[in-house]
């Protein structure tokens, strides 16, 4: 049976019969995991196991684990991970230090998802930290220049594939200088084009040819396209995601079920991938909403197949970590730099 090119959500800590007949019936290209579906490191293995089983492959599963306020795996089972912000701190210290430390952070981050059966990490946000701006972001951006948000997030990439997970860079082509939170409202960016070629956008082209997988940003730049947001204008995306920053990986849409977005789910999923997205995202769980998204999902081929292969490589394989010599020497660049490391 051929592959869906949607990524689902599930509803709880296991599966039910229906979830498993309608993914079994679907074949969904990968999963995504929320706290709703976490509880110990046990029942996720076993979870992440029934997942793949109901599609009879090892389809990726992804998880939001960025660190700071979005980290699916919560302390005390899990460790409690920085904000990116705090790398963008150290970075106006110690530039090196602070590439340093985003390795570090970042292995740390995927062995916990790897340990787990996780190979997809939603992270790093490339979106820049802008004052004024709706919170939604904040401190998940490591900072509010392009070419230090660009250099840490090719480090974290490559941290998390030398664990063997793949990294999702989002939103693109920018979400940070939004005036609303998409999940709640479209939010509109007004800038000019040469503004947001300068800051956003360079940020994703600095590091659009090392990253797998993006997800893009319902928001809507009325400099590029007045009438759609991102994630549906054929305009953003062929014109500067995929022609001016170049990047040419799986670009998977942000959950079509946020409220930025109208129209019916099957509409939108349909819009997306009429705009040139690869491959659709729903997260909430809610079945009757997948069924939907599934008679607008089309089964993965050409160009799509291409990059969803290439993104399935780029899990890599875990290599060994030493756990807490690995949390030592990532204290040690912010101590080093005269900051306050981040808790253990």
């Amino acid at each position: 049976m051929s592959v869906s090119a949607a990524i689902y959500g599930l509803s709880g800590e296991s599966l039910t019969p229906d979830e498993k007949a309608f993914f079994r019936d679907s074949n969904p290209w990968a999963f995504i995991l929320f706290a709703r579906n976490i509880d110990r490191p046990k029942q996720i293995i076993r979870l992440v196991s029934e997942l793949r089983d109901c599609v009879g492959r090892d389809a990726p599963v992804f998880i939001d684990q960025e660190g700071g306020r979005v980290q699916r795996l919560k302390a005390p089972l899990w460790r409690a991970a920085p904000p990116a912000a705090r790398f963008g701190e150290l970075w106006d210290r110690e530039p090196e230090l602070a590439l340093e430390a985003v390795r570090l952070n970042h292995r740390l981050l995927a062995q916990e998802l790897r340990d787990l059966g996780i190979d997809c990490d939603c992270a790093p946000v490339v979106d820049l930290a802008i004052p004024g701006a709706d919170a939604v972001i904040g401190d998940r951006a490591f900072h509010g220049e392009p070419a230090p948000v660009a250099e840490m997030a090719r480090a974290a990439l490559a941290a998390l594939k030398d664990q063997g997970v793949a990294g999702v860079i989002k939103h693109i082509p920018g979400h940070g200088r939004a005036d609303a939170d998409s999940h709640y409202a479209l939010p509109v960016v007004r800038e000019d084009a040469e503004i947001l070629f300068g800051t956003d956008f360079a940020a994703f082209k600095g590091v659009a040819e090392a990253a797998p997988m993006a997800m893009t940003a319902h928001v809507t730049f009325t400099a590029i396209d007045p009438e759609n947001c991102a994630t549906l204008s054929k305009d953003v995306i062929s014109t500067i995601i995929r022609g001016e920053m170049g990047f040419d990986g799986l670009l998977m849409s942000d959950d079509l079920s946020m409220k930025a977005l109208s129209g019916t789910l099957r509409q939108r999923g349909e819009r997306a991938l009429g705009a040139g997205c690869d491959m659709l995202l729903h997260c909430n769980g809610e079945r009757a909403e997948m069924i939907e998204v599934a008679h607008g999902a089309v089964r993965l081929g050409g160009k799509a197949l291409e990059r969803a292969k290439a993104a399935e490589e780029a899990r890599g394989t875990p290599q060994g970590l030493d756990v807490a010599a690995t949390n030592d020497a990532m204290a040690r660049c912010f101590t080093e730099a005269g900051l306050e490391p981040p808790s253990p």
